[in-house]
């Protein structure tokens, strides 16, 4: 893959349609966040490796007060029902369909590529524990819709190791997507540990199935631009250093990468990551800008808008919904079977790394606008300073690599992205939730 790679790292994906506005205060970040960012990952590598061995000790007790150390082995799940519900599930309706595992089936990324799997005749059994990040309802919701369509959701975890071998006995998946994962840059200040219980522990827990699995299934996993930190050349490529995390979020997603091309390594799993860059679009996460943005434009509330110093513009490479589920598809279809065989790698395996971006990065500023001639309401601005708490200034994807081999091909600008988001809001919060669905 290097050498695929090589020749389209200096190649931006989009020439010309953004340029980074040079400020003193990134160049002044960068010098003394070097050497914090690789302590503040390799901690979060050993504290993950602890609360690992935490978790997989026979001696130790979960905290149900805290849902992100809480124990899903209460959860009901097993006997004959149940397992004819798994089975009919993930059975394959389509020649050469496959048969996947979609861990975080009940989010927003997940709810999207469940359903394209399942329209396409492709067997898919979803897991989720329906935590309580953000609103469990528009969860439900998402189950809802996808029970609608054939897709059963699992109620668990991914750190319950026991559910996860039951689920391979039961099918032979072929591939796994695992989307499961604990999002959101600011929420890691109030609870760090559920970052490292999901991203890295929950991670690990997977793979540890997988391995042993036989067969073992081609794995395709989500990672996030975040892992680019506080880079200042764009547009970002896969090539470029991903050691200095300007959050604790950012920090798991890179551990996690680590950890999976350990495995792909030691193990033979065939391991495909994805990047995705702020994925938006119906049924999205209510933590995300352009989500409460138009909340609180509805209500009449002022929404922050942030900027860097010397007034620098913050911009984001918004990906529609659509075009990252066929990224994540093409990676499913395109994945090798994994070379190990219950635990014991028998030859070298698949490893790779994808940007899913839109390569067009818009000002934050400009999708307030765009939201106001959509809503018909003018917005309260309120401008603010860039938060030191993870927020990065800008995030450009090179999709050259996707481009090649995935023929990845976003279509979707933010115009129209946002016009069919927010006639799914009206439909689902004033219109009634069974009209959005």
């Amino acid at each position: 893959m290097s050498k695929q790679m090589s020749h389209l790292d200096d190649i931006p994906s989009t020439p010309g349609k953004f340029k980074m506005e040079k400020s003193p205060f990134v160049h002044n970040r960068l010098r003394w966040h070097s050497s914090l960012a690789k302590l503040t990952f390799w901690s979060f590598i050993f504290l993950g490796l602890i609360l690992i061995f935490f978790f997989r000790s026979p001696s130790s007790n979960p905290l149900p007060q805290d849902p992100s150390r809480r124990s899903l082995r209460t959860y009901n799940w097993g006997g004959p029902a149940w397992e004819k519900r798994v089975r009919s599930s993930a059975c394959v309706r389509s020649h050469n369909g496959i048969s996947v595992l979609v861990t975080g089936a009940a989010g927003f990324v997940g709810t999207h590529v469940s359903a394209a799997l399942k329209r396409r005749g492709d067997g898919v059994l979803g897991l989720d524990n329906f935590n309580d990040y953000y609103d469990p309802s528009l969860k439900r919701a998402r189950q809802a819709l996808l029970e609608r369509s054939g897709v059963f959701i699992v109620e668990g975890d991914i750190n319950d190791s026991a559910l996860l071998r039951k689920l391979f006995e039961v099918v032979a998946f072929t591939h796994v997507m695992h989307l499961a994962a604990q999002a959101g840059v600011r929420y890691a200040m109030e609870n760090p540990g559920s970052y490292v219980h999901s991203n890295i522990a929950g991670l690990v827990s997977l793979l540890e199935v997988c391995k042993s699995a036989n067969p073992q299934p081609a794995i395709v996993w989500a990672s996030s631009s975040s892992v680019y930190g506080l880079n200042t050349k764009v547009p970002f490529s896969e090539k470029d250093r991903t050691d200095q995390p300007a959050s604790l979020y950012a920090a798991t997603k890179k551990a996690g990468e680590e950890i999976a091309h350990t495995y792909n390594h030691i193990y033979g799993l065939s391991l495909t990551g994805l990047r995705f860059f702020t994925v938006y679009g119906p049924w999205g996460r209510p933590d995300m800008a352009y989500f409460f943005f138009t909340r609180d434009i509805l209500k009449g509330k002022s929404i922050p808008i942030f900027e860097a110093a010397n007034h620098g513009t913050v911009a984001r490479d918004f990906t529609y919904i659509d075009d990252i589920v066929k990224g994540c598809l093409a990676a499913l279809d395109t994945a090798e079977k994994s070379t190990g065989s219950g635990g014991k790698k028998k030859g070298p395996a698949q490893l790779r790394v994808y940007n899913l971006g839109n390569t067009s990065p818009v000002p934050v500023s400009d999708l307030v606008s765009i939201l106001e001639r959509l809503l018909k309401v003018n917005a309260k601005r309120d401008i603010m300073k860039l938060p030191r708490n993870g927020d990065v200034q800008f995030t450009h994807a090179n999709i050259s690599l996707a481009q090649r081999e995935l023929g990845y091909k976003p279509s979707t600008d933010l115009q129209t992205g946002l016009k069919k988001f927010v006639r799914w809001y009206l439909g689902y919060y004033n219109g009634g939730k069974k009209a959005a669905g």
